[in-house]
C-alpha cells in the first residue's frame, strides 16, 4: 500500500510551500500547464486562489482552471497571451504555512485523520532505523519519482539509501519520536 509525501520546497523565510509549477503555455490566451506538486489540487487551485511566487514577485490570482488530457491548465489573472504566459515558465508557485492545512482532501479524509500522508518536510531530518533497531541515517530529502515517494536516507559514512515509501518497506513513521522505520526487503540496503 502507498504512502504519500506532500511535496513542498525547504521552509524559506516566508515559512512557504511549494504546491506548483508552471509549465509551458498552452493556446494563445494565456493558460499554463503546471506541474502539480499537491496531492490536493481542487483547493490550492481553486478559482480565485492567490499564490505565491517562490524568490519573490507578484502573487498570482487563479481566474480559470480545467484539466486536458491529464494535465491541469490554469490561466491567472492579468495573464492574458502567449508571451505573457512564456514569462512565467518554470515559475514555483507556494502558499503559505499558515495556510496549508491538512496534507490530505477533506472530503477523502473525512474523519481527520492524515494518516499516511505527511508534508516532505515533516520526513526530512527523521532518523531512519531498521525494524531490528539499526541505525541508517538520517532521511536528507522526498524523491517523487513517477513510480512512487522515495525517501532519500544519508549514510552515517557517507552516501545514500533509496527507501521506497510504502508501507510495506517503511511499517512505521513517528515525526514527534522523530525516526521512521524501515523494514527493508533483502538486497535493498545493499543498493548502491
Amino acid at each position: 500500500m502507498a504512502m504519500s509525501a506532500v511535496h513542498s520546497a525547504p521552509i524559506s523565510v516566508a515559512e512557504a510551500i511549494v504546491v506548483g509549477r508552471i509549465g509551458r503555455p498552452h493556446g494563445v490566451r494565456g493558460d499554463v500547464t503546471i506541474e502539480v506538486r499537491t496531492d490536493v489540487p481542487q483547493r490550492r487551485f481553486a478559482l480565485g486562489a492567490v499564490l505565491g511566487r517562490e524568490g519573490g514577485g507578484a502573487p498570482l490570482t487563479v481566474a480559470a482552471t480545467h484539466w486536458h488530457s491529464g494535465r491541469l491548465l490554469i490561466r491567472f489573472d492579468g495573464v492574458e497571451d502567449r508571451g505573457a504566459a512564456e514569462a512565467l515558465r518554470d515559475v514555483l508557485l507556494t502558499i503559505d504555512l499558515a495556510e496549508a492545512g491538512s496534507p490530505v482532501d477533506d472530503d477523502e479524509d473525512a474523519d481527520g485523520d492524515v494518516g499516511d500522508t505527511w508534508w516532505d518536510r515533516d520526513l526530512v531530518g527523521l532518523e531512519a532505523v531498521t525494524t531490528a533497531g539499526a541505525p541508517l541515517g538520517r532521511v536528507t530529502d522526498v524523491i517523487h519519482a513517477p513510480a512512487g515517494d522515495l525517501l532519500a536516507v544519508g549514510r552515517p559514512g557517507g552516501g545514500e539509501h533509496l527507501v521506497p515509501f510504502v508501507r510495506e518497506i517503511v511499517p512505521t513513521v513517528d515525526p514527534a519520536a522523530g525516526r521512521i522505520v524501515v523494514d527493508p526487503p533483502p538486497g535493498l540496503l545493499d543498493l548502491d
